[in-house]
């Protein structure tokens, strides 16, 4: 299965995105579609073997939309001068157009050739030719109206073409009574009405365009954060190309005050890196020869060479960018609601106008009000609003989790975030930084304590584990060399093996060395006699670790981790909001117990292995807990799936990563708490949203209808376009009051 990210044109409400979305998921091939209307994009899972891009875009336009092929994040609107142009163009005739057609009612003169009572025809005329030339104008609204109702999935445009033509053809028969000399028909014209309807659409579709283009601003800064240019070494020479022409092993240069051009590692030179941009960290970074440097982030002091590793689409800002693209086209279930009522009511409220038509036919209206209220009808009822309601909240709300460094895979996990009860955390590199510094050797052997780091160090040198940089940290410091390893193994939940072979200065002998916890010497039945040292190792907040050679235990080595700043004030306010917090960790039970009193967390699951790590996450959701867990490493990845919500830290491994449904780019534990107050923020103005959208159409529509002429209330076609536009902004103003979260 393949992914694409097509741009859609053509899109106006939920009825739109909602329709093209049926429709997709109908065709052979077509596995899954996300129809996002606010960024005007859908996100289409396929089978390549059945389809490609050519024959989906066939699709999409089939289904009365058009695809502007696969989205990208760095392409500018080439038609948005023009658009604007032809909005002030257009919104003159209007003016025109309302001022001969109504100047009248309010005593402006008009001039005596365009006089509807004086001159009919001249009038009759001038309002026609001003109306093609907003037909023409909307033509993209007619024509998606009439393919989205032969495809039996009428939206908004299907209103308003009903209406419109409706209009046009009941005034195009009153003109030919006009020019048969019936001038007393020149009453029964309503080709202003359609025109301005047309118009004012047009100026909801412009209002909404505006709004929905800021809601991208968080996307467009992570594009545009990268330099064009860069500078790269070739046979020892510097040539200045575009950032395109940077390959992989290329090595690129940085001085003071640049930025750095793609994601790499430094070889020579060393510098204070700004990484703020992504991290949220203001204070520079120091690196060094080996360590990463990020496209996007600014060399402030130092001269640095680097190794170009990851370009294009590879490098972080482009994956962040991917990350929350995917995010904001795929739906909450939220946004299912009103996705359902547009399915049935637009159908509902063609039937409603219809039957109004009727009646009023029926009870001896003229056949020119008739058709006014049921233009009315159509128009005052298009879900424009509500097509807006969940999209546009959701698509803000993105942009302000990843401009604050939090990475969010799926709308569904903005939603779910609010409803968290209990967040269950691994210790270390979560909780603490899991930069480990060996705190004490208790050395039982008649081995030097350099040879027994060089032995311990060569074997932790094979694993990722932060428990194993400790001891190549120390190696590096002490300048100790390693020692060949084979037939390394890791064994889950307990430590690692391996055969060491050593040089002459220690003994000449293969040696079978084995290190990690407790359990490793259960599983394979060795004493342990040396439980008091443990227990003391463990009260001063020590990870053990057993050295076993030979089935013997000849050490035990204390490792110690630093708790991350802030999480002790993390832990108090999730506490405060009556959120369990559960340390999780395969660490022993005095460490976890040490670190979790200091910090604030009240139970601790220690000595777990990773299954074990999963089934507590499944115990927890059994007893219909939300369950949130944060973790780092791969021990994590099965709990991390397991949970409501998965969150991993930045430094975490990739397949940590990829098992979660949140990633902290910064690594700051605050992101969680930030997390879960956008989420209920979010999801009260979604509601809010949807209030304010239905209240309209449920008041709307009975005015609309005539119920309220009695006493004096009622509306026209042009009254009930500009209230649906105004319908609209209303939601967007509300949705983009969530950019002053802080």
């Amino acid at each position: 299965m393949k992914k694409i990210i097509l741009s859609i044109d053509g899109m106006t409400c939920s009825a739109c995105s909602n329709g093209l979305e049926k429709y997709l998921n109908k065709q052979k091939g077509i596995e899954e579609v996300s129809v996002n209307l606010v960024m005007a994009n859908a996100l289409i899972k396929y089978d390549e073997k059945q389809l490609d891009q050519e024959k989906i875009e066939k699709f999409v336009s089939e289904a009365g939309f058009k695809s502007l092929g696969v989205y990208n994040e760095k392409s500018e609107d080439r038609k948005e001068k023009s658009q604007k142009g032809k909005f002030i163009f257009f919104t003159i005739l209007a003016i025109i157009l309302m001022y001969i057609s109504m100047g009248h009612m309010v005593g402006l003169p008009i001039p005596e050739f365009l006089n509807m009572h004086t001159n009919p025809i001249n009038y009759t005329i001038t309002l026609f030719i001003l109306t093609i030339a907003f037909i023409f104008y909307g033509y993209d609204i007619l024509k998606n109206g009439y393919k989205n109702l032969i495809h039996k999935t009428p939206n908004m445009d299907t209103l308003v073409s009903i209406g419109v033509f409706s209009s046009i053809l009941y005034s195009l028969y009153s003109m030919y009574q006009i020019f048969r000399g019936q001038h007393q028909a020149v009453e029964n014209l309503y080709f202003e009405s359609a025109a301005i309807v047309i118009y004012f659409i047009k100026l909801g579709r412009y209002i909404d365009k505006v709004s929905k283009d800021k809601t991208k601003d968080a996307i467009k800064k992570l594009v545009q954060i990268t330099p064009k240019d860069a500078v790269i070494k070739v046979n020892g020479e510097e040539r200045k190309v575009t950032i395109d022409e940077i390959k992989h092993g290329d090595i690129v240069i940085s001085k003071p005050g640049e930025k750095i051009a793609v994601d790499g590692e430094i070889t020579s030179g060393k510098a204070h890196i700004d990484e703020s941009f992504i991290t949220g960290e203001s204070k520079p970074v120091s690196k060094e020869i080996g360590s990463k440097v990020i496209a996007g982030s600014i060399n402030y002091d130092g001269y640095i060479e680097y190794r170009a590793e990851k370009i294009g689409k590879e490098s972080t800002i482009s994956e962040i960018v991917r990350l929350v693209l995917e995010a904001t086209s795929t739906k909450a279930p939220i946004a299912k609601i009103a996705d359902k009522v547009s399915s049935y009511f637009v159908p509902s409220v063609i039937a409603i106008a219809f039957v109004t038509l009727i009646i009023y036919l029926l009870l001896g209206n003229s056949f020119g009000i008739a058709i006014g209220t049921f233009v009315t009808v159509l128009v005052v009822a298009c879900p424009c609003s509500l097509g807006l309601a969940t999209p546009l909240a959701i698509v803000v709300s993105e942009g302000i989790c990843a401009e604050s460094g939090i990475l969010v895979k799926k709308s569904e996990t903005l939603e779910n975030a609010q409803k968290i009860d209990t967040i269950v955390f691994d210790k270390t590199g979560t909780l603490t930084y899991g930069t480990l510094k060996i705190s004490k050797i208790i050395n039982y052997s008649n081995l030097k304590e350099e040879e027994l780091i060089q032995l311990v160090g060569s074997l932790e040198s094979k694993t990722i584990h932060p428990i194993g940089k400790a001891f190549t940290d120390y190696i590096s410091e002490h300048k100790i060399k390693y020692l060949p390893v084979k037939q390394f193994e890791e064994i889950s939940g307990q430590g690692i093996r391996g055969i060491i072979e050593t040089d002459s200065n220690l003994e000449n002998e293969k040696i079978e060395l084995m290190l990690g916890n407790d359990k490793i010497l259960s599983s394979n039945k060795i004493e342990n006699n040396h439980l008091e040292d443990q227990y003391n190792l463990a009260e001063q907040g020590n990870s053990i670790i057993y050295v076993v050679k030979n089935k013997e235990v000849i050490a035990l080595i204390g490792v110690n981790d630093i708790v991350r700043e802030d999480t002790k004030e993390v832990i108090e306010e999730l506490n405060n909001r009556k959120i369990e917090t559960i340390m999780l960790t395969g660490d022993n039970k005095e460490t976890a117990e040490k670190i979790a009193k200091e910090i604030g967390i009240s139970k601790v699951i220690a000595g777990v292995l990773p299954s074990e790590k999963a089934n507590t996450i499944k115990n927890l959701k059994e007893e219909n807990r939300i369950v949130m867990m944060c973790g780092d490493g791969i021990n994590d990845s099965p709990a991390l799936a397991n949970s409501d919500i998965g969150v991993s830290v930045n430094s975490g491994t990739d397949i940590a990563m990829d098992s979660s449904d949140v990633i902290l780019i910064n690594n700051n534990l605050k992101s969680i708490t930030k997390l879960i107050n956008i989420s209920k923020r979010t999801i009260k103005n979604i509601k809010q949203n949807l209030f304010w959208a239905f209240f309209y159409n449920s008041l709307m529509i009975p005015i609309a209808i005539g119920l309220l002429k009695p006493i004096g209330i009622s509306i026209n076609p042009m009254i009930a376009s500009l209230a649906m536009v105004l319908s609209s902004f209303t939601v967007i103003l509300n949705a983009l009051r969530l950019k002053r979260i802080k």
